[in-house]
């Protein structure tokens, strides 16, 4: 008819509409055959729709990762030896206004059948585990914080300003003292007294800053929270343990890791688990940018660009690692320093740390890929890298001023 043909990379192949209670599963078979039944989501309702692709001889499944509801399925089907692929839900949208479940399993199952869609990067069994119990004590110590600024809320309710002496309130000397206006302490010179280490050169300011209204409903306050951040602690301790065990064969990387600046242990080990010990899934360094979201987007019509803002990626490694960034650049001899000033004079902060955060995904990538250490290249990189052309700047700008410049 005039058409284009495309050129068909499955003979049988299968789409499956993922939802939390049903599943959609359509099969091509042959060029023009196909078949559509519906699933539960029970154990047992999955291995009836393995057994039925079974018996089909199914050459590759696809769904679209749906919330949570993709994982018992894909696990399901990675015992049962099925090939599946999860898809980027953006990269599979059907034609406006068609939108039925079972239309949604025939448009994904006809995207596969063509090979019209990329498979997203679904790491092993293992390195999955280990991302759920990183992604989850990082959650615990996000709600930890929140409940220390509710205990700050607390203070300055009932005038107390510890926080302004204090640099840190859930430090040894905070907690003691908290505990000791818990238990029914309002002296502030009793209290001050609590103060452990440096925190007893600031005696006087302590008790300045304690002296203030307290009564039973902030001390009834303060040790619900108080009880809170300890159970989370007491978590995030016995976390931190089992994290230990399933990094035990990444000691070497988490070392590699570790003497990049910026990047502590409880960094690398977030790290590897969103990332993984392997760089072979990635085609190369600007791919593996690409998948984290920190290059700029490219949105270009009639010639001109419509957008430069970073894409959408694993939001879990651009968090990591615009926090090692902002930790990387309070080292004035290390290159991310130099780095971060010479992109924050011209495009500022905001960009300059993003772009800090795209070099140090560039140094974990050679990293793990050759398994060979950092090399620092100094916060003297630019000038003697430029050296010529760092010259001819600095007396270009003299010129401006009116200054007559004379190079010997």
């Amino acid at each position: 008819y005039g058409g284009v043909v495309m050129e068909i990379l499955y003979k049988r192949c299968c789409g499956i509409d993922v939802h939390k209670n049903m599943l959609i599963a359509c099969v091509f078979m042959g060029v023009r055959k196909k078949e559509i039944r519906q699933f539960g989501t029970m154990t047992d309702d999955i291995l009836q729709l393995t057994k039925w692709l079974n018996e089909v001889d199914c050459e590759m499944a696809a769904m679209e990762s749906t919330g949570n509801y993709w994982k018992p399925v894909y696990n399901i089907f990675e015992d049962e030896e099925i090939p599946i692929m999860i898809v980027n839900a953006q990269h599979i949208k059907g034609v406006p206004g068609r939108k039925t479940d079972v239309k949604d399993a025939e448009w994904i199952a006809d995207l596969v059948r063509h090979g019209l869609v990329k498979a997203s990067f679904i790491p092993n069994r293992e390195q999955r585990e280990l991302r759920e119990i990183t992604r989850y004590r990082q959650e615990l110590i996000e709600e930890r914080a929140r409940e220390l600024n509710r205990i700050q809320g607390v203070l300055e309710g009932c005038n107390l300003k510890l926080g302004s002496v204090l640099t840190d309130i859930s430090g040894k000397s905070g907690i003691a003292i908290l505990r000791a206006i818990v238990s029914g302490e309002t002296d502030p010179v009793i209290l001050s007294k609590f103060a452990k280490g440096k925190a007893k050169n600031k005696l006087a300011e302590l008790q300045r800053a304690l002296k203030g209204s307290i009564h039973p409903h902030q001390q009834l306050m303060l040790k619900h929270q108080l009880e809170h951040i300890e159970t989370l602690s007491r978590i995030i301790e016995d976390l931190d343990s089992d994290i230990d065990e399933k990094t035990e064969s990444m000691k070497k990387q988490i070392q590699l890791l570790d003497e990049i600046p910026g990047i502590g242990r409880k960094s690398a080990e977030r790290l590897l688990a969103e990332i993984g010990t392997e760089m072979e899934q990635f085609k190369n360094q600007s791919h593996f940018s690409s998948w984290a979201g920190l290059v700029p987007e490219c949105k270009e019509s009639a010639g001109k660009k419509m957008s430069t803002r970073i894409r959408k990626g694993n939001k879990h490694v651009k968090s990591v690692l615009v926090e090692c960034a902002r930790s990387a650049i309070r080292n004035k001899k290390s290159y991310f320093y130099s780095r971060y000033q010479r992109i924050a004079a011209r495009r500022g902060g905001n960009r300059a740390l993003i772009a800090v955060a795209h070099s140090m995904l560039t140094a974990i990538y050679h990293v793990l890929k050759d398994l060979q250490p950092y090399k620092e290249l100094g916060c003297d990189y630019y000038s003697t890298y430029n050296r010529e052309k760092s010259i001819q700047r600095n007396i270009r700008s003299l010129e401006r001023m009116g200054v007559t410049v004379v190079i010997k």
